[in-house]
């Protein structure tokens, strides 16, 4: 215990002589303890100020100034380099002051801080960085980290550049890139991107223009397995972001009867598929779908070369489905159809009628016309002698223009279809068989001029021009004031502008008319309709004023008809006694011979069918004049309302006024020669009152003629009217 109080009060003693000793000493001089400077100083700057009494001086300790760092002048301490934070943020030294009387020296440590100035730019680890992102990766991945150092310390702020590359910073401190925008790899395989840091910010607090960097970072994008193998060709379609490829299937034709050696041809090309993750291009599998082909083909499963394996007996199409697959992941997969024609073996090529053809054409749409042919339409026609039973007419030859494309075939017929100057094309049409690729060529020599005429336009054709016109117009630039042309007929160019060169014309499909053409149409109309009423009413009082006519016609034909099926024919004369007496009412016969149909009767009704027909008759007048031998008149009948005495003929006559409700008879009686004179003044009198009707005798049973004269020149119903029934 008495030690641990010696050694304390020791201790305590011997810290309080140097205490003593150094207040003593510390007389001589006096320098702070704590001095700072800023980096990049000038040399010879004073860094601090030593107090030194006086017959006191100071120097640097032996190893009291690292690397000459600073200098003593006088009683000044100064910079003897130019100082770097960067490089040291501190210095210590060490100073001694000596009193020269007493020698006593006193040691005096000063330390001295660097402070740091910004005069550093940051700085990129690497220019360029390279990252890697799979395809399609969601909004918000990381692509990496590109941060920048500054020796000065303090943030930094960052700029990711083009602003619409699918990518942005996470924040204008923050160097971390995320994904914006999904990025296929189809569409882009690699984007660049532009990084710059700077300091400080730019703003209006901030003068200063800030040290900054740039560097570039590339970011390659990687295909993923997520699509299946495309068949080729095939035609893409962006479905909803996700791209399909579909392929229109592959055809193929084999000989009825015949094996095939070796890969089948097949068109469009031979059938393959790529991987649809055209950076993977994983390898590929084919089978059929649902079966061996058939049992008639086989497929290679590496290649897709399509084989037979026996003959096939049967005409018609055969249809198949082939399907490939990642042979690493049979699970992308896809499908196309295979359609191979069984046929009967060609024996003979189509061949055109002619090695040689000529036509003349004069504007866009119109048709070409054969010069040699009597201006008719230029027509290519070939034949296929395979075709025997229908004339050698191929139906699936096709015809095309080989070396131009201003010109259209159209079944058969030949059309311009862009508008070209005036001169003399040397061409070739091209006829094809389809099913089997066989063809022929012939020379043609289009002439294309103006002020031409052609022909109208096949309606069969109409549709097809119009198509291939509308594709023809989407080649080219629009054009200024087209002409308008109301159908696809060619038109005839105004010779007028000859001179000039022929403005483009635009084809308007069939049906489509202009405002002129339907106002035309609906004058034309109105016309016609108006010109018809006319003729209607016109109809309507000529059929009204021959009512009573066609009645007489009617009991006419009736008695004819009876006639007929009397069979008597020459040598009787009949009198109508029935008309004679008007105050008869029950209308009965009363005398000998054959009476007609009652009215209403069966027998009336078929007489007055519209099979009877009324042939046209000459009056007496003129069959007197006939060259008839005497033999074919010597009976003449005549349906009359007057008694006829003349020799050969037989007399009828009718009451002038019959009631078709009063069912009156119609009575025949043999006619008494006897002359009355009563009778033949009433007679003569009807005669001018009342038409009449007379028959050829040749036609009473084939038809029967009828011919009504007027009751007198003075009536109103004198006319002369002639029917066929």
């Amino acid at each position: 215990m008495d030690g641990t109080h010696f050694s304390l009060r020791t201790s305590s003693s011997f810290l309080l002589l140097l205490i003593i000793l150094h207040t003593s000493t510390a007389q001589i001089c006096s320098v702070p303890k704590l001095v700072k400077i800023a980096e990049n100083n000038e040399v010879g700057v004073v860094v601090a100020t030593i107090n030194l009494e006086p017959g006191v001086t100071v120097d640097f300790k032996a190893d009291g100034n690292p690397d000459n760092v600073f200098r003593i002048v006088g009683n000044k301490m100064e910079a003897a380099k130019v100082l770097d934070f960067e490089d040291k943020t501190v210095h210590v030294v060490s100073i001694i002051c000596t009193e020269t009387a007493t020698a006593s020296k006193l040691e005096l440590p000063i330390v001295v801080s660097v402070d740091n100035l910004n005069d550093n730019a940051p700085v990129f680890e690497q220019n360029p960085y390279h990252a890697t992102l799979n395809e399609l990766s969601p909004s918000g991945t990381t692509v990496g980290r590109f941060a920048a150092t500054d020796l000065d310390g303090g943030p930094l702020y960052y700029t990711l550049m083009p602003e619409s590359s699918g990518f942005a910073l996470k924040a204008p401190t923050n160097p971390d890139v995320l994904v914006v925008t999904p990025v296929d790899f189809d569409k882009v395989k690699s984007v660049q991107l532009i990084l710059t840091v700077q300091d400080a910010p730019l703003t209006a607090a901030n003068s200063r223009a800030p040290f900054s960097a740039t560097t570039t970072i590339m970011v390659s994008i990687v295909d993923v397995d997520n699509r299946p193998p495309w068949f080729q060709p095939c035609s893409r379609y962006e479905v909803g972001g996700a791209v399909v490829c579909q392929s229109n299937g592959y055809t193929s034709r084999v000989v009825l009867n015949e094996q095939e050696v070796g890969a089948l041809s097949l068109d469009p090309g031979p059938l393959y598929a790529i991987d649809g993750d055209v950076g993977l291009n994983e390898e590929i599998t084919y089978s059929f779908l649902g079966g061996d082909g058939g049992g008639l083909f086989q497929i290679n499963p590496s290649t897709g070369n399509i084989s037979m394996l026996k003959p096939v007996d049967v005409l018609g199409i055969i249809s198949l489905t082939v399907l490939a697959a990642q042979s690493t992941n049979l699970f992308q997969s896809s499908s196309t159809s295979l359609s191979i024609r069984v046929q009967v073996k060609s024996l003979h090529p189509p061949q055109l009628q002619r090695t040689q053809y000529r036509g003349v054409v004069s504007v866009v749409g119109s048709m070409a016309i054969d010069p040699e042919n009597k201006d008719q339409p230029l027509r290519f026609l070939a034949t296929d002698q395979d075709y025997t039973a229908t004339g050698g007419i191929n139906p699936d030859i096709t015809y095309s223009v080989k070396g131009s494309s201003d010109f259209s075939i159209i079944d058969g017929y030949l059309f311009m279809t862009k508008d070209l100057p005036e001169g003399t094309l040397s061409l070739q049409v091209v006829a094809v068989d389809s099913t089997n690729e066989e063809s022929d060529t012939a020379q043609l020599s289009v002439e294309v001029t103006s002020g031409l005429t052609t022909t109208s336009l096949p309606d069969s054709t109409t549709d097809r021009l119009t198509t291939a016109l509308q594709e023809t117009t989407e080649e080219t630039t629009s054009i200024p004031n087209p002409t308008t042309i109301s159908s696809p007929s060619p038109s005839v160019s105004d010779p007028t502008t000859e001179s000039t060169a022929h403005p483009p014309t635009v084809i308007v499909p069939g049906g489509a008319f202009g405002v002129v053409d339907m106002a035309a149409l609906g004058a034309s109309l109105g016309v016609l309709l108006f010109v018809c009423l006319v003729v209607i009413v016109v109809l309507a009082v000529r059929v009204r004023r021959g009512k009573a006519d066609w009645r007489k016609i009617a009991e006419a034909s009736l008695f004819q008809s009876s006639l007929g099926q009397k069979g008597q024919k020459e040598g009787i004369q009949y009198t109508n006694e029935a008309f004679q007496k008007d105050e008869d009412e029950d209308g009965g016969s009363t005398g000998g011979g054959d009476g007609l149909a009652a009215r209403g009767s069966p027998q009336y009704a078929e007489v007055l069918k519209p099979s009877v027909a009324l042939n046209f008759l000459r009056d007496d007048t003129s069959e007197a004049g006939s060259d008839k031998t005497d033999n074919e008149k010597e009976v003449k009948p005549i349906l009359t309302k007057e008694r006829r005495l003349d020799e050969g003929y037989k007399s009828v006559w009718f009451k002038e006024d019959i009631d078709p409700d009063a069912k009156e008879e119609v009575v025949i009686i043999p006619d008494s020669r006897e002359d009355d004179s009563e009778e033949e003044e009433e007679e003569e009198e009807e005669k001018r009152k009342t038409p009449r009707v007379m028959f050829n005798d040749a036609d009473l049973d084939s038809g029967l003629g009828v011919k009504m004269e007027g009751p007198g020149e003075d009536s109103e119903d004198d006319e002369e009217l002639t029917v066929d029934l």
